[in-house]
């Protein structure tokens, strides 16, 4: 493979990325960012009735820790434009793996087939991992940061092997292996919090997942469908 074929294979990438991530950002405009917004009242509401009572149980400390300091991008312009660089980041290097992928596969690749890696791409990077650590809204408790990207990667790293035994090999015997790998994470099991609660209502937790997996479905099938038509157009 020469320079000029990498090249036009990272415009590929680039283009693809930069679509995608532009269409999930007004997915999530529409669909996802109002639920989040919720969300964060209930978060915010819920923080100062906390910090109202240390204040008062604990008026001569000030050894107390909060993040309410914290740098935010501003609601508006600022949030959406910081979103939308954060997804087409994500999208660029989401669409470079999907290019190795077809690369690896060595099959003839179009944007008809582009929607079937897309969808195999939203199994492994959402649907897996989703199974045991669903999408949380603002004021979810949740199992140590760490833990759970721990967690998240083997899933996906698994159910990704999982489905390669399943369409690149043959016998039973792999098939299996397939199996193994598709399960394991989930018997091993999610990280999960000592205490389980959010200060957002159960609705609201709810309406967040069901919106979370139609905006990323929607993604993955266009990510998938684009970088398969540019990867045959400029490959």
């Amino acid at each position: 493979m020469n320079w000029t074929v990498l090249r036009r294979m990272a415009s590929a990438v680039v283009i693809a990325g930069a679509l995608s991530g532009v269409l999930l950002s007004a997915v999530q405009q529409f669909q996802v960012e109002k639920i989040i917004l919720k969300a964060e009242e209930y978060e915010k509401a819920g923080e100062s009735a906390t910090h109202a009572a240390d204040a008062h149980e604990h008026a001569h400390e000030h050894e107390h820790t909060h993040d309410a300091d914290a740098w935010e991008p501003a609601d508006g312009a600022e949030r959406t434009g910081y979103t939308v660089l954060a997804n087409v980041s994500m999208a660029v290097g989401f669409a470079l793996m999907l290019v190795a992928a077809f690369t690896l596969s060595g099959r003839k690749i179009s944007w008809r087939s582009g929607l079937l890696w897309g969808l195999a791409g939203y199994g492994v990077f959402f649907v897996a991992p989703s199974l045991g650590l669903p999408p949380e809204v603002p004021g979810t408790l949740a199992a140590p940061l760490h833990a759970r990207q721990l967690w998240w990667v083997m899933t996906a790293a698994m159910t990704a092997a999982s489905l390669g035994l399943f369409v690149f090999t043959r016998g039973w015997p792999w098939k299996l292996v397939g199996v193994m790998l598709l399960v394991a994470p989930h018997f091993i099991g999610a990280p999960q919090p000592e205490v389980h609660g959010s200060v957002a209502p159960e609705e609201l937790a709810q309406a967040f997942i069901r919106a979370t997996a139609a905006a990323n479905a929607i993604f993955w099938l266009a990510l998938g469908g684009l970088t398969g038509f540019f990867y045959r157009r400029f490959g």
